[in-house]
C-alpha cells in the first residue's frame, strides 16, 4: 500500500512539472512584446536548470595576455541551490603555489547587491569584495566577480531580439538589461539552445554600451537525466585582447552541502 501511494505521489508530481512545462512554453508563443518574450524565455532557462540541490567540479583556468603567453590555475569549485535567493558559491585555488588556498565566497541575491568575500591565506584575512566593485577581475582573469553570481529572474529585464542560428544550433538570442546597482554592462545578449534551454553564448557591453567580451559555452554534457554543464567556458576580451579559458572536469551532485559550508567561517576550515 506505501509503494502505490508513492508511485502515486510521483505520478501527480510528473503531471505538475510537465504542466509547469508546458505553460512556460506556451508563454513564449503567446508572448506580445519582445520584452515579455524575453522574460518567458529566461523563465524557461531558470525552469530547466531548477532542483539540482549541489555540485562540485574541478577546473583548470587558463589565462592568456594579449601576446598569448599562457599561465594556468588549478581549482575546485562548490555551488548550493538556496530556495527563495540566489545560490551560493564556492571557488578554492590549488596550484600555482603563490596562490595555494586562496578562495572566493559568493552569495547571490536578487535586486539586493551580492556578498563575496575573498580568503587570504598568505594573511590568513578575509575580505570582503565590495558590491561596487562587483566589475573588478576574478583572480587576474578576463571572468568578473560579476560573472559568477546567479542569474536570478528579477535581477533583469528582458528583450527577446531573433532567432538565430548559432554553429548549426537553433537558438533565441534575447538581451539582459541589469536591474541592480553597480553592474559592469550596460546589457548582455544571450544565445539560448530552443530545444535544450542552455546558453550557448554571452556577450557583454560595458557601461558606454560598447562591445566588451564574448562568452561561449561548449561540449556540453547532461548529468542527472536534465541537468546540463559545459566542459569548456571561454571568455575573449575585445578590448584588451586577453582571453581566459575554463576547462571542468569531475562534476558531482548531491554531495549534502549545506549552509556551513558556504558561510564565512568555511573559508578558514578550508583545505
Amino acid at each position: 500500500m506505501k509503494q502505490l501511494v508513492i508511485f502515486t505521489l510521483l505520478g501527480l508530481f510528473s503531471l505538475s512539472c510537465f504542466a509547469q512545462e508546458q505553460e512556460l512554453a506556451q508563454a513564449i508563443v503567446d508572448a506580445k512584446t519582445p520584452e515579455a518574450k524575453g522574460l518567458a524565455i529566461a523563465k524557461m532557462l531558470d525552469y530547466r536548470d531548477t532542483g539540482w540541490q549541489d555540485l562540485e567540479s574541478e577546473a583548470m583556468m587558463v589565462l592568456y595576455n594579449r601576446s598569448g603567453k599562457e599561465s594556468k590555475r588549478e581549482m575546485r569549485s562548490r555551488s548550493m541551490e538556496v530556495t527563495g535567493d540566489g545560490d551560493k558559491s564556492l571557488s578554492i585555488f590549488d596550484h600555482p603555489r603563490t596562490i595555494k588556498g586562496t578562495a572566493t565566497l559568493t552569495w547571490s541575491h536578487g535586486l539586493e547587491p551580492n556578498d563575496q568575500w575573498l580568503y587570504l591565506p598568505a594573511l590568513k584575512r578575509v575580505k570582503r569584495v565590495s558590491s561596487k566593485n562587483k566589475s573588478g577581475p576574478f583572480m587576474g582573469s578576463e571572468f568578473a566577480y560579476e560573472d559568477l553570481s546567479s542569474l536570478d529572474i528579477e535581477k533583469y529585464t528582458y528583450k527577446y531580439l531573433r532567432d538565430e542560428n548559432l554553429e548549426g544550433k537553433d537558438c533565441y538570442v534575447i538581451d539582459r538589461y541589469p536591474a541592480y546597482e553597480y553592474s559592469g554592462y550596460t546589457r548582455r545578449a544571450s544565445w539560448i539552445d530552443k530545444e535544450l534551454f542552455i546558453p550557448y553564448r554571452v556577450v557583454f557591453y560595458d557601461r558606454k554600451n560598447v562591445l566588451l567580451k564574448t562568452q561561449d559555452f561548449k561540449d556540453y554534457k547532461q548529468y542527472l537525466g536534465k541537468y546540463w554543464r559545459p566542459d569548456v567556458m571561454t571568455m575573449q576580451n575585445h578590448q584588451t585582447g586577453k582571453s581566459s579559458i575554463i576547462y571542468f572536469k569531475n562534476y558531482k551532485f548531491a554531495n549534502g552541502f549545506t549552509a556551513r559550508d558556504f558561510d564565512k567561517t568555511a573559508l578558514k576550515r578550508l583545505r
